[in-house]
């Protein structure tokens, strides 16, 4: 039996050529028990590069709205944030500040949530940039393997990506204990991580990375970029530009941000109930 996946993996619901994995995880491993055999891969980060807003934040917006704190909650952690950021703070930490956010939180009532957000997104519209998304539907109609790989996490990306049709998700996996958040990461993917774990699906699949490609739209995305044999660029990052413009690369633009989420109002659930 093949060895289990790194635990960043986060196979959601995928197309019926995905083959199981043999983890028993939600989701099944692109090629395995199958006839078909994977020749590409297309990578694709999420946040401003599918979406045309940073999901992790409005989820959080939402979430903390659904769970009946006051709109200043979110105002302070969000100042937190850009007190870090306009320090220097590399993005590792404002990510680890952000996921520190939902410690003690329930994993189950997580994920009923991140379904709940999505919903509410896509009836909002604007929420997905079209060109980046009629690329991912190109390379799913051509049987590419899509895979989403991502900083954010499960309540966020799972359904995105069942409504996208993507096979695989590596995103960040917060630490657990006893079905509870504890506020911790086990593993991060940002920059360097990303191309690990595409180097270890790649391995794992005997798929070249010089046939695959990746899309990405900030200049952390740099190490995905570089791997594959292909990359695009998705709005107007300077360092992608100017690295794109000397490697060849394509580019798509980004679209204008989705209107603002309405949010719940006075709603207060607990385990799962209103």
């Amino acid at each position: 039996m093949p060895a289990p996946p790194p635990t960043w993996w986060t196979c959601c619901v995928p197309r019926a050529s995905v083959g199981e994995t043999s983890t028993g995880s939600r989701g099944r491993a692109p090629g395995a028990g199958t006839s078909h055999r994977v020749s590409r891969v297309a990578f694709f980060d999420v946040d401003h590069t599918l979406t045309t807003v940073v999901g992790m934040f409005r989820f959080l917006e939402y979430r903390l709205a659904l769970t009946g704190h006051p709109p200043g909650v979110f105002r302070d952690h969000m100042r937190h944030l850009e007190a870090l950021r306009v320090t220097g703070a590399p993005r590792s930490e404002t990510g680890s500040l952000y996921f520190s956010w939902y410690a003690g939180a329930d994993r189950e009532e997580l994920l009923e949530q991140g379904e709940e957000w999505f919903r509410r997104e896509l009836d909002n519209g604007g929420f997905f940039n079209p060109w980046t998304v009629r690329a991912l539907e190109e390379h799913r109609n051509g049987g590419d393997v899509v895979v989403l790989v991502s900083g954010s996490f499960s309540p966020c990306l799972d359904p995105l990506a069942r409504y996208l049709g993507a096979d695989v998700v590596l995103c960040s996996c917060p630490e657990e204990r006893a079905g509870r958040l504890t506020g911790r990461l086990s593993v991060q993917m940002l920059g360097p991580t990303k191309e690990q774990a595409m180097r270890h699906l790649l391995e794992g699949l005997r798929v070249s990375p010089a046939r695959c490609v990746s899309y990405g739209d900030h200049e952390s995305d740099l190490p995905m970029l570089r791997l594959t044999g292909e990359a695009v660029v998705v709005g107007g990052d300077p360092v992608l530009h100017a690295v794109g413009r000397t490697s060849g690369w394509k580019f798509l633009p980004a679209t204008e941000a989705a209107p603002p989420l309405p949010l719940p109002v006075g709603a207060r659930r607990i385990g799962g109930r209103r």
